[in-house]
Formats: C-alpha cells, structure tokens, sequence
C-alpha cells in the first residue's frame, strides 16, 4: 500500500506543472537597474509583456536595450515612485498599452543611512520612494486587478527589517514598514483573488551597495558574501509561478557567507 502511495506521489510531482508568465503583463517598478533589470530581462524572455521604469533616461535605453535583446517584449517610461504624478502617469501608460495588469513587482528603493545623517527632506523623499512608493503602485494595482479578479503584486523588501543594522536606520525604518505593510495587504485583497507575496533579500551585488565599487562587489559574489541580481530574479520567477491554490507568503534570500 505504501508502495503505491509514493508512487502515485511521484508521478503527482512528476506531472506537476507551474503557471506561466507567458502573455502576462508585468509592471516593474526600478525596473531600469540591479534586481528589476534582471527580473525584467527574465520574465521579458520567459514571453511576458514588461514594463518598467526609472528615475534616469541612460539607464532605462540601456535596460531596454537589454531586454529586448533577450528576446523580450519591453515598455519602458522614465519616473519617479516618490512623484504621485508620475505614477499617476505610468498607470495611464499601463491602460493604453497593456490594457490589463496582471503582475506588479514594486522594486524602486533607495539605501540610506542613519537618522544622524542628512535632514528631514533627505528622509522624507527616501520614505516616499520606499513606503508610500510602494502603497501607492500597490494601491493603483489593485484597481485594476480586482477587476479582472486575478493579479499578484510581489513587494522585494530586505532582510534589514529584521536584522536592523546599526548605521541604516532610516532605510530600516522603510523596509520594516513594507514587511508590515505586505502581511496586512496580503490578508485585505487575498479575497478579492489577488496574492501578495514579499521577497528579503540579504545583500546583493548592485548600485545600492554604493560603498563597493562594481569589481568589489563582483569578488564578493566569487566569494559568497553577496547575492547577484539574478538570483532574485529567479524568486521572483518562481513566486509568480507557483499554481493559484499556492501563495508565496514571504521568502528570503541571502548569500552563504553573509552573516545574518
């Protein structure tokens, strides 16, 4: 009889079968650097129709350039999360040329330091860009996503909320309020058929860790005390992936060697 069940049990996993990202349409907020260019370019490959978008015209021609020779299928704008303009404006974008929204990755952050640091308007505009950035692309999403009574929105957060390091405090603050701010979502649209899934990842090898320059980084990555892009990318994948009865409630991710 045991011998049945686990065969039936293989051939379950056998024939196992995730969704696809194929003709879904994608919404990558910092989609023009680091994770999101790497996440943008995976999906884009994987058939999804991409659209992303940054604060700098350089980096988003080089980021669609990039897609696009993935063999992706690309959208990009310039804009800024912290401007509730623009996202007004990149949501008008996502109606007249995708028509639908099916996947938001909010992924537009910024790093900062402590509360020692800087004043109230350098605070302030990293709160916009990490928190209420988030909010508000979350907020536009759901809109249209309890229209069409599917949509998954993934929130890439960091293991900061919960180590809290000593000299970050401010970016602390903002990462533990999008940890906070994910469960509560997740729980209020869940009904509405919508998941709300939230990545930490630990450090990664990408503009954020400024004080690295990129040859650092990438010696950090050989020696397993970073993270790569790609590697985030490939949560992102497998999260959004994953059958309907199945959300991916929170994952995190950190390099072998980073002591967290």
């Amino acid at each position: 009889m045991n011998e049945g069940l686990n065969l039936n049990l293989g051939r379950s996993l056998f024939d196992y079968q995730p969704e696809s990202v194929n003709n879904k349409s994608v919404l990558i907020t910092g989609g023009t650097t680091g994770i999101g260019r790497a996440t943008a370019i995976l999906l884009a490959a994987q058939g999804a129709q991409v659209m992303v978008f940054g604060r700098q015209e350089q980096e988003l021609n080089e980021a669609v350039n990039d897609i696009r020779r993935a063999g992706g299928d690309v959208l990009g704008l310039t804009a800024d999360t912290a401007n509730p303009q623009d996202i007004k404006r990149v949501f008008q974008e996502v109606d007249r040329q995708m028509g639908q929204l099916d996947i938001l990755i909010n992924n537009a952050a910024l790093g900062y330091k402590s509360i020692m640091d800087g004043g109230y308007e350098d605070w302030q505009y990293i709160v916009h860009t990490n928190l209420l950035g988030y909010m508000a692309m979350a907020h536009e999403a759901i809109e249209r996503m309890k229209t069409n009574g599917w949509g998954h929105i993934v929130n890439v957060g960091s293991m900061s909320a919960d180590v809290r390091e000593k000299g970050s405090s401010v970016y602390v603050a903002t990462k533990s309020g999008i940890e906070g701010f994910s469960e509560a979502l997740r729980k209020e649209v869940n009904p509405l058929g919508i998941k709300v899934s939230l990545i930490e990842p630990g450090a990664v090898g990408t503009d954020m860790q400024s004080e690295y320059s990129p040859e650092e980084q990438r010696q950090k990555e050989e020696n397993m005390e970073m993270l790569k892009a790609e590697d985030i990318a490939a949560c992102i994948l497998y999260t959004i992936t994953q059958p309907k009865r199945c959300d991916v409630v929170m994952m995190q991710i950190r390099p072998h060697l980073q002591s967290i």
